[in-house]
């Protein structure tokens, strides 16, 4: 009989899931093997509690079809391969991925393949069309405008998906690993990880799709769909997701998908992403204060919508798109700040934080990225009064100014002298003809 490993890494889920779908068509016996990997624990607290979520819930699909997932600690290659040559699996399956870290990792379980005469398979899955197959003409390796590659994306055609196994069944005398007990989040009001969670979620956000168009920028009406952390972690397959849009024609839900993809081409061929400027000539003599940096993490600029999002990403472990606009913008245009210590403080607290979306979309508002204006700038307290214009999302958030009602709540409050003397402010006008939205689903 033969036998497959599946490596899991962030297509935690059974349906549509390229790679497991193959490995149990082609194998009589299929091992689901996820590796935790001690050299990434520790970077994000709620994004651990958020993984390990998932896994359980992983595994409890697992059983149901007669299987289990097998859990192990260590590096990830050595791990994989342990478990292979064990049970004399002919081949091993993985999502292909486009950080520096999985390309690494893809690299190195390739070359040991290799050597243990063990076939490596590539799927896709993380994202709705594979990272390389859309190139620019005239050669180039990735679209730098989102403009065309949009055009381009929408003409495509979309692989089939994949169908979830109904019965997946493990070689005898593998032992399946104790699941390590779900760490502590620093958000107390983080959602919780899961395909079970995530397809619910999505059920319940395609009954109000239609009105996201018009609401999606509404700070506190909140109509995004949340759904950004379960595609980061491949709770759900991003192809159906977009699917699912198509079908109830929701243009602007889909384009914002469509964003997603874009990232990861341009993380592709940018592995320094979160690092190095992408536009060179758009980097500049930042500041670096560090008394500055730490009144914008705690959320005490004294610019009541800038502090309102930075409060919320701690509570929730998550920000709404707009917001993450306006912070990110404040602290880069306005501050004068460099954008990775922006990048990094995003990455600790965001359940969705990954590298082609966070880094790239920190790029784009520093003005070193993929924007076609770079120098565009956004004041926050007109997009305050436009995106929550009686203070709604300012007082959910900052509950000192909750005796403060309308719009007064907008006007900067209190600002600190780390902040003041680094404020120019207030910026000129900004567009509105933008495509300014983080980005998230």
């Amino acid at each position: 009989m033969s036998t497959a490993v599946v490596l899991l890494t962030r297509d935690l889920r059974v349906h549509d899931n390229p790679a497991l779908a193959v490995a149990c068509t082609e194998a009589d016996r299929v091992i689901p093997l996820y590796v935790l990997d001690p050299g990434l624990a520790g970077l994000s607290p709620n994004r651990s509690r958020f993984l390990h979520q998932c896994l359980a819930d992983l595994r409890e699909q697992f059983r149901a079809r007669g299987g289990d997932l097998v859990v192990r600690t260590g590096d990830p290659v050595a791990e994989t391969i342990r478990i292979a040559r064990e049970h004399d699996a002919g081949a091993i399956h993985l999502a292909a991925d486009v950080s520096g870290y999985a390309r690494r990792r893809e690299q190195r379980l390739g070359a040991e393949c290799e050597r243990h005469r063990t076939a490596l398979r590539l799927h896709p899955g993380l994202t709705v069309v594979p990272p390389g197959d859309l190139r620019p003409g005239g050669g180039g390796e990735a679209y730098r405008v989102f403009s065309p590659y949009f055009r381009a994306w929408s003409a495509a055609r979309w692989r089939a998906p994949a169908p979830a196994p109904e019965r997946i069944m493990l070689p005898g005398g593998v032992e399946t690993g104790t699941m390590p007990a779900t760490p502590d989040g620093e958000s107390p009001h983080a959602a919780e990880g899961g395909e079970t969670l995530a397809r619910r979620r999505l059920s319940d956000w395609l009954g109000t799709i239609e009105g996201y168009a018009d609401a999606h920028d509404d700070m506190p009406g909140d109509a995004t769909s949340r759904l950004s952390p379960y595609l980061r972690w491949g709770c759900l397959s991003p192809l159906a997701v977009a699917e699912a849009g198509r079908a109830r024609e929701a243009d602007a839900f889909v384009r914002q998908l469509c964003w997603r993809d874009f990232y990861y081409q341009v993380a592709r061929i940018f592995p320094k992403l979160s690092s190095e400027p992408i536009r060179p000539t758009g980097d500049r003599d930042w500041r670096y204060d560090e008394d500055a940096l730490r009144h914008w993490q705690d959320g005490l600029t004294g610019v009541p919508i800038v502090d309102a999002g930075m409060r919320q990403m701690r509570a929730e472990g998550w920000m709404h798109n707009r917001a993450r606009l306006i912070t990110a913008a404040f602290l880069t245009k306005h501050l004068g700040v460099d954008w990775r210590p922006g990048v990094a403080w995003f990455f600790r607290w965001l359940l969705d934080g990954d590298v082609p979306n966070n880094s790239g979309n920190w790029q784009w508002t520093a003005g070193t990225g993929n924007d076609t204006r770079p120098y565009r700038r956004f004041n926050p307290i007109r997009q305050a009064l436009r995106f929550d214009p009686e203070g709604v999302y300012v007082r959910r958030y900052v509950p000192e100014l909750k005796g403060i009602d309308g719009p007064a709540v907008h006007q900067p409050w209190r600002l600190p002298e780390p902040v003041r003397r680094n404020l120019d402010y207030p910026g000129p006008l900004e567009s509105h003809r933008d495509e300014a939205v983080w980005l998230r689903p």
